[in-house]
């Protein structure tokens, strides 16, 4: 357990009633890229707000770099997962002032904004940096994508949960994406696609059927 960034033992979620997992086992070792697979509906998003503390199991455990997620550790291991969902939701006003409102939350409050890396993550994904001075109501689908997970990125995560978040994007643009994810040093990446031409890491897959 100590060398997994997450852990899911037995797990089982129950929504409006209908189980719609059981008994779903699987590690996810630090460092590791790991893509969960499947069709729309079996549930993987689910898991992924489940580890995130916004779904209640119905049965099963689910560890985060050791710890047990519960009421009274949710709030502390947020502080060391970032999830991007494939709508986000960014909020009101100029992206970079979106960027930056983060920073401002207690659970941040031992890291600072960094103007150039958002810049330069801006390059890296494929954005124009015109768009830090836009309304965030004037982007697009993939834009927005995009910028929410500039925004995950800045908050230098340990662990990453990336639901669907490059469905609006184009061939290049996700590729981008993807080759960020793939490089970058010291992190946990599980991911989830329904599309195989959106998976992210295809040779290191979990399937939910």
């Amino acid at each position: 357990m100590k060398n997994n960034a997450v852990e899911i033992s037995g797990l089982a979620l129950t929504f409006d009633g209908r189980r719609i997992l059981d008994d779903i086992s699987f590690c996810v070792p630090v460092g590791a890229r790991v893509s969960l697979t499947g069709p729309s509906g079996s549930g993987k998003s689910s898991i992924l707000r489940a580890v995130m503390g916004f779904i209640q199991p119905t049965a099963g455990e689910i560890f985060v770099e050791g710890e047990e997620v519960d009421a009274s550790s949710i709030w502390r291991l947020r502080g060391r997962l970032a999830f991007v969902q494939q709508e986000p939701d960014l909020g009101e006003g100029r992206v970079a002032e979106i960027l930056q409102k983060p920073f401002s939350y207690k659970i941040n409050s031992n890291i600072e904004y960094d103007s150039g890396r958002s810049e330069s993550l801006f390059d890296e994904l494929l954005l124009q940096r015109s768009l830090l001075e836009k309304d965030a109501a004037t982007l697009s689908g993939g834009e927005k994508q995009r910028v929410a997970i500039v925004s995950a990125i800045l908050l230098n995560r340990d662990i990453y949960l990336l639901d669907e978040v490059t469905s609006a994007l184009d061939a290049e643009s996700k590729k981008a994406v993807a080759d960020f994810f793939r490089r970058a040093n010291n992190i946990t990446v599980l991911s989830v696609s329904h599309d195989r031409n959106g998976v992210f890491f295809p040779d290191n897959n979990i399937e939910i059927c």
